[in-house]
């Protein structure tokens, strides 16, 4: 299949250059400082905390509305969303939306079955042709949310790299930040590609979905990804029990406490329906 080459703007070509550039940092400057405990430790933290950006707050609630919440603490899931250098909540959430309106045809942004594996994985992304996103109705109508995607996207990634500087020093910036948001890059990615590759499918959908175990506990929990195309407005993504989704966990936590509510679960009809392999049935009198 022949896609048109886009028109690449200089500012799609800068954004790309820096994203290699980061790439380039992260893999040497590590050797200039010094392996600390706490750099390290909080290279953990920052990917964990920012992956929640991206999976609970992006995903989950922006794209998909999978919860509720109130004005403020909606802002908030936006700023730690911005944190991990995705680009704005409005952009992700509305190329997300596009995945799964177009998932594994040609249409889809990031499908590893239409394109390449290095296409799903991050061309899309180096590409230029993805820099501006749908207009989305159901948030574009907060000020504050489109200041953020449209002009501070930079802001709070920013912020978190003088805290890491705070916290311990230039170590904590290459761990904490660099080391830890390219790391973030390509556990996010994965969801993208690996997830359409690797793993097993428990639902019939109209694409390649899969779920991925290892990419489930790399991505708190996004890696059911066959689960979740089988229901998208549920903010639980591991179905059964020892399905890891700690993105999930958080959420039910942020309820007790009031942050958020009307958390959408799986209805036990839409857990039994399209199943690949239907339980077996018990014929009366066994």
């Amino acid at each position: 299949m022949s896609f048109p080459r886009p028109t690449i703007r200089w500012y799609a070509r800068l954004r790309a250059s820096l994203f290699i550039l980061l790439h380039g940092a992260a893999l040497v400057a590590p050797f200039c400082v010094p392996i600390t405990g706490e750099a390290v430790g909080l290279c953990v933290l920052f990917y964990f905390v920012r992956m929640f950006g991206v999976t609970a707050a992006y995903h989950r609630y922006f794209a998909h509305r999978t919860y509720k919440t109130s004005r403020w603490f909606q802002f908030v899931l936006a700023w730690i969303g911005c944190s991990a250098m995705q680009k704005g909540p409005l952009w992700w959430a509305a190329h997300h939306r596009e995945h799964h309106k177009h998932s594994d045809q040609a249409d889809d942004p990031h499908s590893p079955i239409v394109r390449t594996v290095w296409w799903a994985h991050v061309g899309w992304v180096l590409s230029g042709r993805y820099t501006t996103a749908p207009i989305m109705k159901d948030f574009a109508h907060y000020p504050e949310l489109r200041w953020l995607d449209r002009y501070f996207t930079w802001l709070p990634g920013v912020m978190l790299a003088g805290l890491c500087y705070l916290l311990a020093g230039w170590s904590g910036v290459v761990w904490g930040f660099l080391v830890s948001t390219v790391l973030l890059y390509h556990g996010t990615f994965l969801v993208n590609s690996a997830c359409h590759l690797f793993g097993t499918r428990r639902y019939h959908t109209n694409d390649q979905s899969r779920n991925c175990w290892w990419a489930a506990l790399l991505t708190m929990g996004e890696g059911w990804h066959n689960n979740h195309h089988h229901y998208q407005s549920c903010a639980r993504q591991g179905f059964k029990w020892w399905e890891i989704d700690l993105s999930y966990y958080i959420l039910r936590l942020l309820g007790r406490i009031g942050l958020v509510w009307d958390i959408r679960e799986p209805t036990p009809k839409a857990l039994a329906n399209r199943l690949i392999t239907p339980p077996p049935t018990t014929e009366p009198g066994h």
